[in-house]
């Protein structure tokens, strides 16, 4: 099979628009966070990897009232400004 020049320069064009459009794509999903007015939301996942904890920890805590946190559609959210808090607090 034979392809001339021009059809494969049009093809590659267009491969490389679409690696393009997907790379956009990713990096978008791998900056993008969850906000709520204008502050950043953090999950259990990003939690749990910042405090190397368990989830079950995170459970403990909000439970006993020492981890402020949102539920919105059944997951948990934390704002950053109440971890900053809590961690200083922990420290002293």
């Amino acid at each position: 099979m034979y392809i001339d020049k021009e059809n494969f320069v049009a093809w590659m064009e267009r491969i490389m628009d679409r690696l393009d459009m997907q790379d956009k794509k990713i990096d978008r999903l791998l900056s993008g966070h969850n906000y709520l007015n204008g502050e950043k939301l953090l999950d259990n996942q990003d939690l749990c990897f910042m405090l190397k904890v368990s989830t079950k920890t995170l459970q403990r805590y909000r439970k006993k009232g020492i981890l402020p946190y949102l539920t919105l559609d059944g997951k948990y959210f934390y704002r950053a400004s109440d971890i900053h808090k809590l961690i200083r607090e922990r420290m002293d």
